[in-house]
Order: structure tokens, then sequence, then C-alpha cells
């Protein structure tokens, strides 16, 4: 009995405690300043010649809750707030049960947070589960419900909540899903914009289809047995009918979507940008986006890549600052959603040889420098063996230069030359060049049998484009405020890590990839592209059994682009040209009205006319070959 009392004793002075805390939370709250409701988190994103490509989690026009259709309301209500009429922002019962529930299954199965809850974590761009960011949200969440009303929460709400694709608020969710004002959606349609916030990427019916109509059955049945939806309405339902549109009113770029999420992950990282955007109110991004540029990868890309079963990735830069001018992480992003630039990692195949031959010529070899190209079998210590091939198991069957190597990517000489100047050489050469990923060194890595980020990849290569200076690449030059204060702006910073002439006579060497002088038993890899180029790039394609890859760049672009299937399933060889196709397309686009410019040869730099194939002397040959001054002269007799 004395147990007894002791413990409703406790219990009843932990409660007044705890409702006294809760008390003075909320007078604190308060006293706070209210919170702006119609500019909460919105942003707005500029391109490189400062015109607005996208606004988000606000509006143009605020629509008035007496605007949107009834039954939504009571549908979004029911479904993410029964209570929420009733509750001071918080459900405390729904808590409890959630967290018994969550207990009792040992892991997390559902949420308890309220509109009012959910509505604050739209005032962030960050999504941290830390204690100190859910003090935070607590205290947003009272300062919402002390200066405003039930109906001015949900009406803000439902302005800003996030609907998937890119879509913020309710007017544009019913736009862009139905081609329809708020006011003339059906019951079917409202049923799927009320299930939607729960897991916007997986239960729109854009991108999901097959997760939203799940949602569609869970959420009916639900409202029908609450009584919000009677027999009649309940047993016509029809899903399966509805036409979805699925179109942006403004830039209605299916790729647009990756590049403003690699941004806002940009945004994210950026430690001077405060963590508290409400104080700041709205986010005015300026990037680097080439708007033009980015619609024609994308116009490209619709043509060439036209099944669903494979994929696309592409990033556009500026050389000479790292600016990321275009990029798509995929073919579509209202189908997924998974940006392959900055999310996945492949094998880059013979993509990753010029860093290898870099590595070459830093340490006493030339383009004229022969390997014999033959079938070759490797025997390691222990009597491991490594048998490396070439594409469809072709090879000169004689020695070849180093920059016939290069412009048949050839895995023989590759594989020799990488052993010659020992495994960690190419490891130091892309790490010198940008390259985060820590490497292997195996014999295979020659090959490109690693798995690399294309962004990461692309840091690396953007050192070769420019002329062996290193610039991180970016994607936002400056953020104001909505009153035009700079709170940042990004800063140049370029290094020059590999030496000027060696880059250069790389540079040189990788145009042969296209150069009909090499024609011999081996082809040019990119041969496709001789004719159709209207200046000069330094190209390299690679082949994985599961990767298409084409790297390709001059002074003022540098693009990478890569198609293949998401779980390495095998793709069609067509892809090869298809990537060329989307390459050449974007990077003569971008170069249209640009001077014809190539590097500046350095001094210290010889040309000389060499034969291509053996890399001998020959006065009468149209191919040059470039040396540091004084290592041609052993090929001259």
């Amino acid at each position: 009995m004395k147990l007894w009392k002791k413990t409703i004793k406790t219990f009843a002075i932990l409660s007044i405690i705890g409702i006294t805390i809760l008390v003075g939370l909320y007078i604190y709250a308060y006293f706070l300043p209210p919170i702006s409701l119609n500019t909460a988190n919105s942003y707005y994103l500029y391109d490189n010649k400062d015109n607005m490509i996208y606004q988000g989690s606000n509006n143009s026009e605020w629509v008035s809750l007496d605007d949107i259709d009834e039954d939504y309301l009571k549908y979004i209500i029911n479904v993410e707030d029964k209570y929420f009429y009733y509750h001071a922002g918080f459900d405390i019962l729904r808590i409890v049960k959630t967290m018994f529930n969550n207990i009792k299954a040992g892991k997390i199965t559902a949420g308890a947070s309220s509109i009012s809850q959910q509505y604050v974590k739209n005032l962030f761009l960050d999504f941290d589960q830390t204690w100190e960011r859910k003090f935070n949200e607590a205290i947003l969440t009272m300062r919402l419900e002390t200066h405003y009303t039930k109906d001015e929460i949900l009406e803000g709400y439902l302005n800003t909540i996030y609907f998937g694709n890119g879509i913020y608020g309710i007017k544009d969710a019913c736009q862009y899903y139905f081609n329809k004002d708020i006011s003339d959606i059906n019951t079917e349609e409202a049923i799927i914009l009320a299930g939607i916030p729960r897991s916007p990427n997986n239960y729109n019916p854009i991108s999901n289809k097959d997760s939203s109509k799940k949602r569609f059955n869970i959420v009916s049945n639900y409202l029908h047995d609450e009584k919000i939806i009677d027999d009649e309405v309940f047993n016509n339902l029809d899903f399966d009918g509805l036409e979805l549109y699925g179109k942006h009113q403004n830039n209605n770029l299916n790729t647009l979507m990756y590049y403003q999420n690699a941004v806002l992950d940009e945004v994210k990282s950026l430690s001077v940008i405060p963590d508290s955007l409400i104080s700041t109110g709205s986010l005015r991004i300026f990037t680097n986006l080439d708007i033009d540029t980015q619609e024609k990868m994308e116009e490209s890309i619709n043509k060439n890549i036209n099944s669903e079963e494979s994929q696309f990735a592409g990033i556009v830069v500026e050389p000479s600052t790292g600016s990321v001018l275009a990029l798509a992480g995929g073919t579509d992003y209202s189908k997924s959603q998974y940006n392959r630039v900055t999310q996945s990692k492949r094998q880059v195949g013979s993509t990753i040889k010029p860093f290898l031959y870099y590595g070459a010529l830093s340490n006493g070899m030339t383009p004229s420098s022969t390997f014999k190209s033959e079938k070759t079998t490797f025997v390691f210590a222990n009597d491991k063996k490594y048998a490396p091939t070439n594409y469809n198991d072709h090879y000169a069957n004689k020695e070849i230069s180093m920059a016939a190597a290069l412009a048949y990517s050839d895995n023989i000489y590759a594989v020799k030359t990488h052993l010659f100047l020992g495994e960690s050489t190419l490891v130091n050469t892309l790490k010198t060049c940008g390259l985060k990923e820590d490497l292997p060194s195996n014999p295979s890595l020659a090959l490109g049998a690693t798995e690399i980020s294309m962004f990461d990849y692309a840091n690396a290569y953007n050192t070769l484009a420019n002329g062996g200076k290193r610039n991180d690449l970016f994607f936002v030059r400056r953020i104001e405020d909505k009153n035009g204060n700079l709170l940042y702006e990004h800063k140049q910073e370029e290094t020059q890590v590999l030496d000027e002439a060696i880059t250069y006579i790389l540079n040189e060497t990788m145009t042969n990839t296209y150069n009909y002088a090499f024609q011999d038993e081996l082809s040019p890899t990119v041969i496709y592209l001789n004719g159709k180029l209207s200046r000069k790039y330094a190209i390299k394609s690679g082949t994985t059994n599961n990767d298409y890859w084409l790297s390709g760049y001059n002074k003022d672009v540098l693009m990478i682009v890569w198609a293949g299937d998401d779980y390495n399933k095998d793709v069609s060889k067509e892809y090869s040209k298809k990537i060329k196709n989307i390459w050449l397309d974007t990077v003569e686009f971008y170069e249209k009205d640009k001077q014809d410019t190539w590097y500046a040869m350095p001094e210290g730099v010889s040309a000389v006319p060499m034969n291509p194939v053996t890399g001998k002397y020959d006065k009468k040959s149209k191919t040059l070959f470039y040396f540091l001054n004084g290592t041609e002269i052993p090929y001259l007799n």
C-alpha cells in the first residue's frame, strides 16, 4: 500500500512539473514573434543569367482555405491529424499510442506528427533528427498554435506541404498531377492527394503508380471505416480510370529537379547559412545552371534513350571555374528521383586511362612509347593470374604506340603500363586530380574495374580539362535573403596540381580517339564522331559489361555521360552510340556561339610528325605527336 501511494505521489509530482514546464513553454512561445506563414521555407532558384527558374514551398498565388475542395479538407485532416482542431499542436494520446506500437513492433512503423508539427518541418531545408532540432520544432509548433487560428495553420500547411516531384502546395499539386484547379478535383483525386504527404516520393501516382494505388486503397478504406465517405461513393471508386497529367507549368523539364536537388544538397552543406531560416525568410539561390544547355541535353536524352529498362546520367561543367552548368541524374525525375550523378557509383571502364597515361608521361614515357598488343596472361606471386582481354578479343598483335593504345583503348597496353609504373601511380594521380574515392591498388584498376561516383569523377576530369588546375565543382554562386542581403558567395580557389606541359600532351593525344589516321587492325573508339565535331575535343570512351561512358572536353566545356541499367542487367550495345549522340548534341549546342579555341602549347613542348601506330618518325605523316623537348630525340632515327 505504501509503495502504491508513493508511486501515485511521484506520478502526481512529475505530472505537475510536466504541466508547469509545458505551460511555461507555451507562454514563452507566445511572447516570441509570430512566424510569417506565407514565406515559410520558400526558396527561389535562379540560373546563371539570374532568371528565376524555380520557386519552392511558396506559390505565387496563396490559396485561401475557402477555395479548397471541402471533401479534400475532410480527407487530409482525418488522414494526417484527426484531432487537429482539438489539440494545441501535439496529439499526446496519438504520440503515446504510436510509441507503444513502435516499441511492440521493435521498429518505427508509424509517426505521430500533427499537422502543426508537419508544417513546422516545412519551415526548414534540412531534416536532421537531432534533439536540438526536435526542441526547436516543438517551440516553433507552440509559436504557430499561440499566434494563429487552426484555419490559418491549416491553410499555411496546405500551401507549403510537399507533394513529390518538386511540387509544393495543393494548388500546384492539382495542376501537376491532374491539370485541374483545386476546386475541380473529383473524389478519387482528392483521396490520392490526401495520401501523398505521408511519403511524397513513394505515393505520388506519376513516379510510383503501384504504390500510389496501394496507398489509395488504404486511405479510402480508412475514410470509409470512419464514415467520411459513404457506401455508394466507396463502392464506385475507380483509381485505374484516372487521367494523370504530370507536367510543370514552367520549365517543364523532366531532368531539372535533379539539378535542383543537387543545389539544395549543396546549400545544406554550407555552414554559413543560418540554421533557422525562419528569421531570414525566403532564400534566393543563384546557381550556375545554363537552362538552355539543360533543355538541349534533355531533348537529346528523349531522342536517344527510349527504353524504360535503361537509364542515363550526365553532367556539364565549365572547366575554368568548376561551375556545374547542367545535370541529369536520370531520364525522368517524375519516375525516379535517384540521382545517378551524385548518388550512384558505377565502374568507369576505360575512361580511367587518361589518368593512367598522365602518370606514364610524368614518368618518362611518351606518346611514342610502345608495348606489344597481344593476348596476355599476367602472372603474379603465389601463381595468381590476371588475363584481361580487349573489346571483342581483338588485338593489334604487334608493338603499338601509347597514342595508338589510347585511341584503340587497348587493355593489354594499359595493364602493362600500369604494372610498369607501379599500381599506386594511377591511384595517386586520381587523388591529385581531386578524386575523393578510396581506390584499390590492383591490376584491374587500369581498366576502370572500380566503382566511382560520376560527380566525384567529374571533379578529377575537370583538372585535366582545366590544364592541370584543380578547382572543386559547385552549383551555387551566391545566396541572398528576401531583402537581398548576401548570406553566401562562392569563392574561386584554384591550384595547379598537374604539370601544364604534360597535361597538354595528354589532351592532344586524346584527340586521336576519333582520328582516321589511326585506322589499322584496330579502330579508334570514337571514330563515329569524326566529321561531326565543329572543333577539337579530348575524348575518351569506356565500356564495362553493364556500363557505357563517354568523357570529353576542351577549354570551354567538360561533359561526362553514362548509360546502363540500375540493377546491372545487360544493356544493348546501341547505347555506345546513343551516349555519343547525347554528348555531341549537348556540347556542340553549348559551343555554337563561342570562339573556337584550344589549349595554348606551353613552352618546352615540341610537335613532331609520327607514324600513328608505330610511333616512329615519319616526316610525311600528318599526325603530330607531342613531346617534352628532348624526349622526341630517340624516335627520330
